[in-house]
């Protein structure tokens, strides 16, 4: 994706195209073509410390001027109540998301290339600055980071709690202003002062927009000067873990060759085919020693319900039927009455288990890896037993009133709970709560029941594939009986 000099220089329609980059542990970078955080999520260096879970803001943003013979021009760009400052977005001449996030600023003549990426499998961010044409006298970069510490939901103020401290060692400075939160290393190709300050009332206007608290303040320790030259690169890199120096430069090529070998794996050697084949990568994450899909950015993690809808075209269709498995292998584990989790909390160990779908979602999934893998023996031995507590807990019945009727159809809904894709809730009201029998639950559970027969057959369990079958066609008759309406053409809700 390539955004020209004329849209980068409009605020607005700049404000509106955001870019995202993870680190496949439930960490992300995120923000605006403008270069404006527009979010409370956007940020520089958001990790997860029980991945995906547990996130924290600990970077939000870089306050970047470049001085060019003297002229001070902005990188940068921030909204203030009334204000934006500085506007380093009218610099802007060209912005592309290939291979990762990267924009490219005219300044007085001096062409400046600026780069974010995010390591895999590692809480670590690097920001890299490249002169691309030479201008005479000296180009200088001056760089603010800012920081916060805090919930991703959250937004953060100025207090007086915040450590102002820090540990420098060659290239090479420390932040832990929140002793609960993980301390910020900052490895850098410049020299650092510090020089603690605080920015105040940075506008989120997308928050505004959802109602939001819109406001936050951030505290940048110091500043950090690089002398840019041409065929140099100067580099910034952000990290949680405990580091004494980095090969910025390898761990560039790696990522690099990463993101190659995802777009090689694709079947065609379409664009569009290799954009999609790393934008499913985005969605895959650790979970303890599994993998997990994430349910959306910017503020899901993993839910049952979006991980089985998504996993043949996240993970079967793009090859990667050894990540399906652990998908599979990790829900599973944590089946329960019946029941796979709807969503594991941000915060805690207990999932939720408020969901109708996700369970034969769940058994849609197994049936569509099996069709890819043909692992029957993998399947019939580590989650073959998952898929008969389910079906078996639906047909007696399991939380939130879910169970089969007399009819073979299934009926869910307590005051309360929303168990469907429909699951608005404002506090204890929910906005469609869907009680009795949704009909694509009943489509689910037919097919749930088909893949049962189809699994116990092929498993030697007859007499298990012949209640399945017999649940089946009781449950055809009931829904043809009771959802079609002839006169429109058209199933009932």
């Amino acid at each position: 994706m390539k955004v020209d000099a004329d849209t980068c220089q409009d605020l607005g329609r700049a404000l509106s195209l955001e870019w995202l980059e993870t680190n496949g542990r439930g960490g992300f970078v995120s923000g605006t073509v403008a270069g404006a955080n527009t979010r409370r999520y956007h940020a520089l260096l958001l990790v997860a410390r029980k991945p995906p879970s547990e996130r924290f803001v600990l970077v939000n943003h870089l306050e970047e001027w470049v001085e060019v013979n003297g002229q001070a021009i902005p990188l940068s760009t921030n909204c203030y109540p009334g204000a934006v400052y500085p506007e380093g977005y009218k610099s802007c001449c060209c912005f592309t998301a290939d291979p990762w996030p990267t924009w490219t600023y005219d300044c007085a003549g001096a062409s400046i290339q600026r780069e974010i990426l995010c390591v895999q499998g590692r809480d670590l961010v690097i920001v890299r600055w490249r002169l691309l044409k030479k201008t005479k006298g000296s180009v200088t970069l001056r760089v603010r980071p800012m920081l916060s510490g805090r919930d991703y939901h959250s937004t953060h103020r100025e207090n007086a709690e915040l450590d102002s401290r820090l540990v420098e060692s060659d290239q090479m400075v420390t932040w832990h202003p929140y002793h609960d939160l993980p301390a910020v290393r900052a490895c850098h190709t410049g020299t650092y002062r510090h020089e603690p300050d605080w920015f105040r009332q940075v506008q989120f206007s997308i928050d505004r927009q959802r109602g939001l608290d819109h406001a936050e303040d951030w505290w940048s320790p110091g500043e950090l000067t690089y002398q840019l030259k041409a065929g140099e690169a100067s580099t910034l890199v952000f990290t949680t873990e405990s580091i004494e120096s980095l090969d910025v430069a390898a761990l560039i090529e790696a990522e690099q060759e990463h993101r190659a070998h995802i777009q090689q794996s694709a079947p065609s050697s379409d664009p569009l085919a290799h954009r999609l084949w790393l934008a499913a990568a985005h969605y895959l994450s650790e979970r303890g020693n599994q993998q997990t899909v994430i349910a959306g950015y910017p503020w899901f993690t993993d839910w049952g319900r979006d991980t089985f809808i998504a996993l043949p075209g996240l993970c079967l269709a793009t090859g990667r039927t050894d990540v399906a498995w652990q998908v599979i292998e990790s829900f599973s584990a944590h089946v329960s009455e019946g029941m796979v989790p709807n969503r594991f909390p941000d915060v805690g160990e207990q999932p939720e288990y408020n969901t109708i779908d996700a369970s034969l979602w769940f058994i849609h999934a197994i049936d569509r890896y099996l069709a890819a893998s043909r692992d029957d023996a993998r399947v019939r031995a580590m989650v073959w037993p998952a898929v008969k507590e389910i079906l078996d807990g639906y047909r007696r019945g399991t939380r939130y009133g879910i169970r089969m009727d007399e009819d073979g159809l299934i009926t869910g809904g307590v005051p309360g709970a929303q168990l469907t894709w429909m699951d608005a809730k404002v506090g204890d009201w929910v906005v469609t709560p869907r009680h009795g029998k949704p009909v694509e639950i009943q489509a689910l559970w037919i097919r749930a029941l088909e893949v049962g027969d189809m699994l116990a057959r092929r498993f030697d369990e007859a007499d298990y594939a012949d209640r399945c079958r017999n649940d089946r066609t009781r449950a055809i008759a009931s829904f043809r009986d009771r959802f079609w309406y002839e006169p429109g053409g058209y199933l009932y809700d």
